[in-house]
């Protein structure tokens, strides 16, 4: 455990030096470049060794350091055997979704051999976001932490801590994930739940040969501390909390929040959250843990993951004390929590939420099944948005829109269901099939969208984390059961919604975010559950061109992946 600390510390010290570095050679800083070299690694976990997938040999991999106005090179060298895409999770991309990463959405994927620079500039964000692989299940391994410094000369909204760290929370397989993932597909089943979740990629002490696979951080006691927490689990909702002592929320998605304390914070899949720790409990060692939040009949990896907040001099053989999470299906704390999210909304950190809507859109998130001959029940699975599961095309989708390569796509996506029903009614187990489709939502510039998002009793009732690529939202609304458009609207919160890249929508209900279209391009929107992701529950908005250069799709780079 000394050497955990050790290795702590280094980092830490690190993140104090960058912090003093960005302060006192902000001209410096105006280009940052990062070398990404994909390559398989073996690494051992749970008493098991496998060849994984990592950015320069490292799980997770490098911490992107910038500064808010910074233009990022970063230049992926893809060694492994798999194509391989990065994306830039909640940076908006303006005008340059070649730089945004999914594979066949944005480019087409780096070959194994091959190069790609990501050109980038941070415009108008500041706070936590994360890297990850957007192909396959490869973002199991492949995924790191940005961290964004505000401008020179700005200061956070809240008292500057003492120190920070990140705290990336992920899953871990014994088994090769691609193996699983494509064995279940050739059986129209899921694969297995995950063995184990992670924070920094290590296990922690409640799990076999995982004593020396122990995230730590030291502390002083009286000192404030920033924890960057991401959520990179592919399937799970986490509640995370840490023994004996509060946090305060001040960030989400790397949006400013109202402050608030709690005991415990959810995050699903895709989002970050930044909270403010004070050391003012007895020194001693104390278990951060984690598990996840499920309140369906779906399974579950259902263990706890733990790391330690360790107060400086205090010996590594005191046993750390353990936090009591809440129980996984605990709806109640999962909404009260959700309800506390506000955006920060002052003069300089405005709430721009739209006031007047320009179009409607309601989509129903639904489980089935449809036919397969070679499955085991003659049928595989498969998810869809107002009953579309999406089809992955064979070139990038925005590609095909700037050439305007015919037959690629269709812009018919529907605004609402073709059939409305009881959506959260009993569970619905006939009729299940779904229509195939690679179509997209056509969206003038600069138009104001207001997207319900509603859970359906297709099979099952169940929360899905969405992210919408290119943008911000506001979350104005949620709701248990159905979305009523007569009454639900008259209780948005219009003043200071949370402002985010990727919102849950409880299970059995309903979610509306608002945005504007400024961004033109091909934008995807998915469940950020990687199961449900890859059954087809996701689709794409093509942002049309503004009138003037300045407000339309700058040219891809001349060194964009072939297809």
């Amino acid at each position: 455990m000394a050497m955990q600390l050790d290795r702590y510390m280094g980092s830490y010290f690190i993140i104090i030096f960058c912090f003093a570095w960005f302060q006192t050679f902000p001209a410096e800083a105006a280009v940052k470049k990062y070398q990404f070299d994909i390559r398989v690694k073996n690494v051992s976990r749970l008493c098991h060794a496998k060849p994984i997938v990592t950015v320069n040999g490292r799980f997770p991999g490098p911490t992107i350091y910038v500064r808010e106005g910074d233009r990022v090179l970063v230049n992926v060298s893809n060694h492994a055997q798999y194509n391989m895409s990065i994306h830039w999770h909640g940076l908006k991309q303006f005008r340059n979704g070649w730089a945004d990463g999914p594979a066949y959405i944005t480019q087409c994927p780096i070959k194994t051999g091959n190069s790609y620079t990501y050109d980038f500039n941070v415009t108008g964000q500041r706070g936590t976001l994360w890297w990850h692989a957007h192909i396959l299940w490869l973002r199991a391994t492949v995924y790191g932490a940005i961290v964004i410094m505000p401008k020179q000369g700005t200061l956070y909204p809240f008292p500057q801590p003492h120190g920070e760290t990140k705290i990336i929370l992920g899953e871990w397989w014994n088994s090769d994930i691609e193996t699983l993932v494509n064995q279940a597909n050739k059986l129209g089943l899921p694969p297995p739940t995950s063995d184990a979740h992670t924070v920094n990629g290590k296990p922690g002490p409640l799990f076999p040969c995982s004593q020396k696979h122990t995230f730590a951080m030291e502390v002083e006691a009286g000192k404030t501390y920033l924890l960057r927490i991401i959520n990179a689990a592919l399937n799970d909702e986490l509640f995370f909390t840490i023994a004996g002592h509060n946090m305060t929320v001040v960030e989400i998605d790397a949006v400013y929040t109202k402050p608030f304390t709690t005991r415990v914070i959810l995050i699903a899949p895709g989002q970050t959250t930044n909270v403010l720790v004070k050391a003012d409990q007895p020194p001693g060692r104390y278990f951060m843990a984690a598990r996840p939040f499920m309140d369906a009949p779906v399974p579950v990896d259902n263990k706890t993951v733990t790391a330690i907040l360790q107060y400086k001099g205090i010996p590594n053989t005191v046993q750390p004390s353990m936090p009591k999470l809440p129980a996984s299906n605990n709806t109640n704390v999962a909404l009260s929590y959700n309800k506390r999210r506000k955006s920060l909304n002052t003069p300089q950190f405005p709430a721009k939420v739209p006031l007047k809507v320009d179009r409607r859109l309601f989509y129903t998130i639904g489980l089935g099944a449809n036919p397969c001959s070679t499955c085991q029940n003659g049928t595989q699975f498969t998810a869809s948005l107002n009953n579309i599961t999406f089809v992955m095309p064979k070139v990038g989708l925005l590609q095909a829109h700037y050439f305007n390569i015919k037959g690629v796509f269709r812009t018919d996506f529907p605004d609402r269901p073709p059939i409305p029903f009881n959506y959260t009614g009993v569970p619905l187990t006939a009729n299940l099939g779904t229509s195939l489709g690679t179509r997209l939502s056509k969206v003038a510039f600069n138009s104001t969208i207001e997207l319900v998002l509603q859970d359906t009793n297709l099979l099952t009732v169940e929360s899905h984390p969405f992210h919408l690529h290119g943008f911000n939202f506001f979350v104005v609304g949620s709701g248990v059961g159905n979305f009523d458009p007569s009454k639900d609207p008259a209780k948005f919160n219009l003043v200071d919604p949370p402002e985010r890249n990727t919102i849950g929508v409880p299970t059995g209900g309903w979610t509306a975010i608002r945005f504007r279209a400024d961004n033109p391009g091909v934008w995807f929107m998915h469940c950020h559950l990687e199961l449900h992701t890859m059954w087809g529950l996701k689709m794409a908005f093509v942002v049309e061109n503004g009138k003037s250069p300045e407000e339309s799709i700058i040219p891809p780079p001349k060194n964009l992946p072939p297809c």
